[in-house]
Parts: structure tokens; sequence; C-alpha cells
């Protein structure tokens, strides 16, 4: 079956068409104003290159930074949020937690749904379920007649303990489906069954907040599909790393907000079981952002929620929080695009601003005039121009210069050459910092791990980030300038569900375990029914346990022990794991189930992209470029060679750069590149290198 995987990201959209066995792929600028644009000038470019029928076409993979987006720039709809009469200003009041405790003109982010679009309901459910006032039709009216004044074009429902009692929520949208029609509804108990109010009330509001968007966005990239003739299900990567359909993305587009990276961890796991790498982390250097993940055991790390539109970027708490299933990774403003600068203070910065695609940095010829990361690595001859974007994009080196050599310059004190190197040393310590953070915050030393660069800039930046922490082995994928896009090919088709459903653990029942987990599974069979066979599809289940009087819960894997001996198998595995992280049990303390999850995955015929060479190997004699020696202060003769054109077990040494279409792996003096029969290229030190 014929497969195009597509990923839009702040620059460059990518694309990836899997020709059983023939991969070819692709990259356009990524057209911010209209982003279905770029999709499909792109998809249209590489089935004319393929020479592939539009109605070959068996099925369209989709990842979109169009949540993300709309939240950070606040160009979502006009939404309003309906909750129980008296806890309106939840979304303001958040948490007591002040993420910077010193910081006496703290900066707490904005709510999406301003005061006076918020409305109280008269109604009230208590924490466990039962009705305490009923919800009248009366004031499903008075609420209706409201939020018609106000002009909303979305809303967002959260009433209090939905998560135990969904009815009145549900009773809510059955009126507001005949009062308003043509408004969207986002409720609570659907969005993000958990306990937190702010939170949940916080993802609710997301997630109506951009639903008439991504909605919208998604229809008119079907029919331009269709008007090129492709008919193919299209689904669409979630934030947890899955693919699911258009019609769950468009109820749930929340769960979007890091479609893209996802595919790129997806890539890192599958890479991680192919090399039998245990300890791998992935460093994905796009146009705008960098991400990092950890993986581990050939899985990267779940978590079930996070922040968006942090308001200090790299500080926990000062975002909007997010309940939604996500792979755990950290991300920076350190791409090509990235915007260097110098301070009051004379302080060289580099991003989170970006130049994106449009005007794009100096070099694109497109109106930029502010040096970029991109700018600096041209200038240092780590970018061949002519290959630059599967040369469908010419570079201006005397543009960046310009840039270069400008007011940055001036303020650096520094000619051109060492103010563009002084911009890549900039990046790449803020990217290796980031990853030395995050490790010691999972209690991991990054020293005999694996880098795996992937990413239109990742291989430009791959060694240097690499020395930074120590880490002695990266390894650049085929085709790692589309890397996310390819991750898309390789991950699965599934879908999460996490409910909360308090109970204490000496008094579960069978019968208690067994209705929720049959609301919890019947849930996820019905956003997944439409994309395969259910009857033989794989089911994960989790649980949340805590002490009595906690805030917050251990996730726990759950085997498929009985039910009826499942109490005691879970507190054995909860006081193991407590110890375990804390050292320490407490002494007659009752345990506690918070939550229960389960990801249901299809089964699906295994292809194998990782190993895919270019569509066209090449017969190329190694050249030469000119490439900027960071000790020396000067440029040095290195080796140009052609990925396409290293065989199996060729090894080639620094300085030399290793180019393909869509990213050019840089080679420093004292390392080796070395071409394994798969086609990975392994990146060491030339003592390490046999």
């Amino acid at each position: 079956m014929i497969r195009i995987a597509t990923d839009i990201g702040g620059t460059f959209t990518d694309i990836a068409l899997d020709a059983g066995g023939r991969l070819i792929t692709g990259k356009v600028l990524t057209t911010s104003a209209a982003p279905e644009q770029g999709v499909l000038q792109g998809v249209r470019q590489l089935l004319a290159e393929a020479d592939v029928a539009p109605g070959a076409v068996g099925l369209f993979l989709h990842g979109t930074t169009l949540a993300t987006n709309a939240v950070i720039e606040r160009k979502g709809a006009r939404t309003a949020l309906v909750m129980t009469e008296g806890f309106t200003d939840t979304p303001e009041i958040g948490r007591e937690h002040r993420f910077d405790q010193y910081n006496l003109y703290l900066e707490k982010p904005a709510p999406l749904v301003p005061r006076e679009l918020r409305f109280g309901l008269r109604e009230r459910v208590d924490a466990d379920g039962g009705v305490v006032e009923a919800l009248a039709q009366t004031e499903i009216v008075r609420v209706a007649d409201l939020l018609r004044e106000s002009g909303a074009t979305a809303i967002a429902v959260c009433l209090l303990h939905s998560y135990a009692n969904p009815a009145h929520e549900e009773q809510l949208a059955a009126g507001l489906a005949q009062l308003l029609p043509d408004v969207s509804v986002s409720l609570s108990c659907r969005v993000s069954p958990l306990i937190g109010e702010y939170e949940r009330c916080s993802t609710t509001c997301a997630n109506a907040y951009v639903q008439p968007l991504v909605a919208s966005y998604l229809s008119r990239m079907q029919e331009g599909l269709r008007d090129l003739g492709i008919a193919a299900p299209v689904l669409v990567m979630m934030s947890e790393g899955a693919l699911a359909s258009v019609e769950t993305a468009a109820q749930l587009p929340v769960r979007l907000i890091e479609s893209g990276p996802a595919g790129g961890a997806m890539l890192a796991a599958a890479v991680a079981r192919r090399l039998g790498r245990d300890r791998l982390v992935a460093f994905d250097m796009g146009g705008t952002t960098a991400k990092i993940c950890l993986i581990e055991n050939g899985r990267p790390t779940q978590e079930s929620s996070f922040e968006a539109d942090r308001v200090y970027r790299f500080k926990k708490g000062s975002g909007l929080p997010l309940r939604i299933p996500v792979v755990e990774l950290v991300e920076i403003g350190a791409g090509g695009g990235s915007i260097a600068r110098v301070d009051g203070a004379g302080r060289l910065l580099v991003g989170p601003e970006s130049a994106g695609a449009d005007p794009g940095p100096a070099c694109y010829g497109r109106g930029g005039t502010r040096p970029t990361v991109t700018d600096a690595d041209l200038l240092l001859g780590r970018i061949t121009a002519a290959r630059f974007a599967g040369g469908r994009l010419a570079l201006d080196r005397d543009a960046a210069a310009r840039a270069v050599g400008g007011a940055l310059a001036d303020a650096l004190g520094l000619p051109v050459d060492p103010s563009a190197a002084a911009i890549a040393e900039v990046v790449e310590e803020a990217m290796a910092s980031a990853a030395r953070t995050y490790a010691a915050e999972k209690g991991c030393d990054l020293g005999g791990w694996t880098l795996l660069a992937f990413g239109g800039a990742a291989g430009l930046h791959a060694a240097g980030v690499a020395r930074r922490l120590g880490i002695r082995e990266i390894v650049l994928p085929p085709n790692a300038g589309v890397g996310s896009a390819i991750g898309f090919l390789v991950a699965p088709a599934a879908f999460t569900v996490k409910r909360s459903a308090f109970a204490p653990l000496a008094g579960l029942s069978p019968a208690s375990v067994a209705a929720i987990r049959q609301a919890i599974r019947e849930e996820a069979q019905t956003m997944l029914q439409s994309l395969g066979d259910l009857d033989d599809a794989e089911e994960s289940w989790m649980v949340d346990l805590r002490y009595s009087g906690q805030g917050t819960e251990i996730t726990l894997p759950l085997a498929p022990d009985p039910i009826e001996t499942l109490a005691d198998r879970l507190r054995d595995i909860f006081e193991a794991e407590y110890h375990r992280r804390l050292g320490l049990l407490p002494q007659g303390v009752p345990i506690e189930v918070a939550a229960w999850s389960l990801t249901i995955t299809l089964r699906v015929e295994p292809t194998d992209v990782l190993a895919t060479r270019p569509a066209a190997a090449v017969t190329a004699a190694p050249g030469e470029a000119l490439l900027y020696d960071l000790d020396t202060g000067t440029h040095q003769a290195a080796t140009l060679a052609e990925r396409a054109a290293m065989p199996a077990g060729g090894a080639l040494r620094g300085p030399a750069l290793l180019v393909e279409d869509h990213t050019t792996l840089v080679i420093p003096p004292g390392m080796a590149a070395r071409c394994d029969a798969e086609g990975f290229i392994v990146l060491r030190s030339e003592g390490d290198a046999a």
C-alpha cells in the first residue's frame, strides 16, 4: 500500500512517500496563512517525482502545529465557558503554587476565556457523583441566551465533579445542540474526565478554543486531497505518539498540541529497537525549535499532562496545564530560523524568536534581514547551498554575511565569521543545557547514551551537542531530514482513555473494577472502530495509586491478573515502587485508587521504512568544502561526500560534510562516520570508530 506522511513545522513542511520499499522525501516552505496549501504543494511535487497516480495512495498520515500555534498566538475561536455557579473564576485562581517565589512581578498565564465570557450555571453535583441541585431546563435556556448574546463560536463546559457524574454536562450539551446548533461545544467529561478542577477546565477551554479552527483546517485539507485525486483515509498524529481518525482529531484537537514532535519520538523508539540501543537521546532540530526526548528500552516516556504557552519558557507552572496523554520531551526555541541578538548586557542570545518561513533567514532571499542560526551555518561552511532543501531553495551567502556582520557583529566586536561561530556555539550550548537539565530531572547520566540526530538542522549541530553532553556515539538515520514524517509511518493507530474513579484499595470490589474498565474500554473502542479490527487489538492498562491524603499519584502498569486478586497485587507493586522512589513507607495509611487508563493499539502489517535508502543511489567522487574550525578560528579544507554514494561499511574521516537532500552531517576533526549495512550513519571519535 502506498502511504504519504506530512508534517507541518514552523519553517518547513516535510513529506515522505512510502511506495512499498521505495521511500521518496521532500520539503517545502510552510505556508503559515493556509497550512494545507504547503501540504498539497509538497504532495503534488512528490507524486510527480515518484510517478505515482494520486488514486494509488492508500493512506494519508498528517501532523500539524496548528493547535499549538493557535494557543500560543491566541488566534483561536471566540470561546465562552460555562461552569457551576460560583466557580467561574477558577481559570484565574489556578493553583496556589508560585513557580518563581522570589519574583515580585510574577506573570501568570492568561486564561483563554476572558471573564466576561464565563457564565455560571445553577446546578451542583458532589464529589461522589450525587446530585445536590438538579439542572432545570429553564436554567439551560437562560444560559443559552447569554451565550448567544456573547457572540461565542465555541463553548467549553466544565461543571463541578463531572468526572464522577457527567449527567448535567450531557444534559446541557443536548439543550445547547437545539438552542445553538451552529456553535461547537466541548464537555470536560469527554475531553478530560479527571479530578482537578483547574486542569480539567484549562484542558476543556483549550479544546474548545482550537476546535473550530482545526475542524475547518482538516476539512479544507481533505477537500484539497480529493481535488488532487487522493481518496485515501486520513489519519492524524496525536500527542501520545499514536494515529487517530480525522473525526477524533476534530473532536479532541487539544490532543494535537504535540503532534509533530510525537512523530519524532516514534521514529527514535523504532530506531532504538532496530539498532538495539537501550538508551537513546532523540535530538530533533528543525527550522523553529529543537526537541529532546529520552528513549529507554525502545520506548519514550509517556506523561498524562503538558503545559502550553509558558509565560517563562523553561519554568514549570508558568503555562496553561493540559491533562492529555503526551510523549514526554523538552522543547526549546533553538532551530535553524532562531534569531540571534545581543541584549543590553552585551550577551549573545539565540531564540526563541524565529524567522519562520516568511520571511525566513536572511540567506533565503525572501526579505529577512536579522541573523539566524541558518545564516551562521552557511557562513561556517556547514551548509552546501546547492543542496539545501533538496536544491529547491537557493541560498544567498552575501545576504547571510550582511545579516551576521551588521549590528550583531558590531555589538560583539567581532568579524563576521567569529560572530557566526559564536551563534553556533550559543545555540549548541542552549540545547545541551536543556538536555542536561532534563536528564538530571530524570536521574540519568547521558555519558553512555547514543544521540539520534534527525530534522533538517540536527546533523549540523549533533557533534557539538554530543560533545557537551559527554555522548560518544551519534546515529543519523536514513532520510534524517524528514524524521518526524517518517515517524508517522512507523507509529501505530491507538487511543488512550483515562478516567478518575476514586476508591479505597482495600474496598475494591470485582464488580466495581469490571464496571469502570468496561466503560473505559467501550469509549476507547468507539474512537478506534473505524480504523481496523478491534478483535485483534492490544490492550494496555495503567492505574494511578496514592496514599490517602496525598495530592500526587504513582502510575503503574496493570498486569492481566484475575480481578479477585487485583487489590493484593496492586498493594505489593505500589509499596515496592513507592519505597524505591522515596526510600520509606507510611505506616497505617490506606492506599487509594485514583484513576484508570487504557490504551488500545490496533495491530498493523509491519512495514520497513527505517532502512530504506534514497530512491536513486548516486555515484559521486568526494569533493572539497571549506569548513570553519571553531578551535583555530579559520576555514579548513574538508571532504564533501554524498550520503547516497557511501557504501555499506564505508567510512569518512573528519573534517567532512556528509550531504543528502534535506540535511547535512558535520563530521569534525578527530571523528569518523561509518555507514552500516542498513544505511544508518554512526559517528564516533576515531579512537572508538572501530
